[in-house]
């Protein structure tokens, strides 16, 4: 995987592990029991942490793409050629 790829490939999963980590530790003013202020909706979150949700993203992002990078440096799934072109 040249350093292109792995750029790409970072982003990719960065967006998928944000998605999957959203959800964490947050509660809404219905669940925490506060009354939400004028115009928020009662299953907005009360404190959603973005910034530590981010950091956190951002290192669980990299483990993944070390994995990644491990399994294709040392060939360990084998990946098929793609389909050659005819001439």
């Amino acid at each position: 995987m040249n350093w292109i790829s792995a750029i790409f490939v970072y982003i990719v999963v960065w967006w998928t592990v944000l998605f999957a980590i959203l959800p964490l530790g947050v509660k809404s003013y219905h669940q925490a029991g506060v009354e939400p202020p004028p115009g928020c909706d009662p299953g907005a979150p009360v404190q959603p942490n973005l910034l530590r949700k981010f950091i956190t993203t951002s290192w669980v992002s990299a483990i993944v793409l070390a994995l990644l990078w491990v399994v294709f440096a040392f060939h360990l799934i084998p990946i098929p050629e793609g389909p050659q072109a005819v001439s």
